[in-house]
């Protein structure tokens, strides 16, 4: 299984083409539609692939963590994916996908994994309404195969914040206004959790925002607001402060809208920051080849307040002399 992997390192070339890897797997036939649904998950996510080794319970865990593992002497917590997205079966799960984003490290179980497939971004389309309510919006895009099986990229990113136990309160509360609320900050995120949690620091600093649910959608509205701003003429900056954006969306992903957003010269003096649970160094680096101006990881509200405000209101002025 670690072959499916091997070559993860040089799959790095495939950011900025629109591009993405996904690992298939199943999770078993579930007994109340007797059907066998097919997930995947981003490469970039996946650390191993593994027989999954002894589980140790582990008291006031959620309810699908199933315990904990001993992975080179690191406890990782490990999540039955099944029981998550509330599929009845009876099929064992012996498989492990070692995942690691957002500076977290989970085991997912599955019944079995698949292949690694290579797609453009565009081949991923937004799910039905009716999808994502029937998987309690665990699925964040879809794409269909040459044999006709539909193909579900798993929301790994809400796992991880349902799963992982930590109050976040205190560091919301701490967050301060800036004050300006003529600014407005453009974001897109495929993940109603992290457009959550970037509406609530955004709330917290008094900001103006305009939501996206992918990179096509963000790249639309910014076109049509810069346009309005030419024909009202205005500075496309007085209505776009800056604009926050994810790396993996349908569609279009983060790379392809900052690389338009940068070669537009109608958004010049705008600011692109990247907001992603892909913190690697190879990421943060490919961010800048096109062109963002700083790399914020997901899940610290604070961090990311605090480099929005030095992007938003810019270098303070420096005190006189005396």
């Amino acid at each position: 299984m670690s072959d499916l992997l091997k070559n993860i390192d040089a799959r790095t070339k495939l950011a900025g083409t629109n591009k993405l890897e996904i690992l298939l797997f199943s999770l078993g036939t579930d007994a109340r539609t007797g059907r066998q649904e097919t997930f995947g998950i981003n490469v970039f996510k996946v650390r191993e692939v593994m027989r999954t080794p002894p589980i140790t319970a582990a008291p006031e865990m959620p309810a699908s963590v199933e315990g904990m593992v001993s992975l080179r002497g690191v406890l990782v917590p490990v999540v039955d994916l099944a029981r998550y997205a509330r599929i009845d079966t009876q099929t064992p799960r012996s498989i492990m996908i070692v995942t690691e984003y957002a500076g977290h490290t989970q085991g997912f179980l599955v019944e079995a994994v698949d292949t690694i497939l290579r797609l453009d971004w565009s081949q991923m389309r937004v799910p039905p309404a009716m999808l994502m309510a029937e998987m309690g919006g665990l699925v964040t895009a879809v794409t269909e195969l040459s044999d006709g099986r539909l193909v579900m990229l798993m929301d790994v990113e809400k796992i991880l914040s349902e799963t992982t136990k930590y109050d976040d309160e205190v560091v919301f509360r701490s967050i301060k206004p800036l004050g300006k609320p003529e600014l407005t900050v453009f974001f897109a995120d495929d993940s109603a959790v992290a457009r959550k949690q970037i509406e609530r620091t955004l709330d917290a600093m008094g900001v103006k925002y305009v939501a996206s649910i992918n990179g096509l959608e963000a790249w639309d509205e910014l076109a049509k607001t810069a346009a309005y701003a030419l024909s009202a003429g205005q500075e496309v900056t007085d209505l776009i402060s800056l604009v926050l954006t994810d790396i993996e969306m349908p569609e279009m992903d983060g790379y392809i809208l900052t690389k338009k957003i940068k070669s537009d010269p109608r958004f010049a003096g705008v600011p692109v920051i990247m907001h992603s649970s892909l913190s690697g160094m190879s990421n943060q680096q490919l961010g800048k080849s096109v062109g963002v101006d700083e790399y914020v990881p997901k899940f610290e509200p604070q961090r990311l307040s605090e480099t929005l405000a030095r992007r938003l209101l810019g270098p303070l002025p420096a005190l006189p002399l005396t």
